[in-house]
């Protein structure tokens, strides 16, 4: 038996989640939600040098510019080979659009800065963040990145998260 719910009244949230639930697939599958907040995942192509650190400082200030208009930046680690950035886009901003503007913008930048031709593969992957438990581990992973990858490391210059005590809970 489906659910009813009397015109007048508000949908339940999980009905409300239902009917605005959208997923397509490119060569990944992405599943999209109105006020959903993302764990978003994208690599350099194959084959492609290592990010050198003036790239890795284009990267985080992309991800910055616009933050609050387009979207709601929760953290990022922008990795030699890849970028982990849990966001919240904005009402009326596409993940994709945003994730397009990051990747093409960036590839632009390396282009003129450092003279890359080509910097990430097309895809990206994506997932939508459930509850906050699952916030608290993607943020802790964002911010364990660069040690696990490089242990004994001091200090990285490109790891930021917001709400540390949110994430440490």
């Amino acid at each position: 038996m489906g659910w009813w719910v009397p015109a007048s009244a508000p949908a339940p949230i999980e009905v409300r989640a239902v009917l605005q639930f959208h997923a397509y697939r490119r060569v990944l599958p992405h599943w999209r939600l109105e006020g959903a907040t993302y764990f978003v995942t994208w690599r350099l192509i194959s084959g492609a040098s290592l990010l050198v650190p003036e790239e890795r400082s284009i990267v985080t200030r992309t991800l910055r510019f616009r933050e609050g208009d387009t979207h709601r930046l929760l953290g990022f680690v922008v990795m030699d080979d890849h970028v982990h950035v849990p966001v919240e886009p904005s009402d009326g901003s596409p993940l994709e659009k945003l994730v397009h503007a990051w990747k093409s913008y960036t590839t632009r930048c390396f282009r003129e800065q450092t003279g890359r031709k080509r910097a990430w593969q097309r895809e990206y992957f994506d997932r939508i963040i459930r509850d906050e438990d699952e916030l608290r581990e993607k943020m802790q992973y964002v911010l364990d990145n660069p040690w696990k990858r490089w242990p004994g490391l001091e200090t990285y210059t490109w790891v930021w998260v917001t709400g540390l005590d949110a994430v440490e809970g």
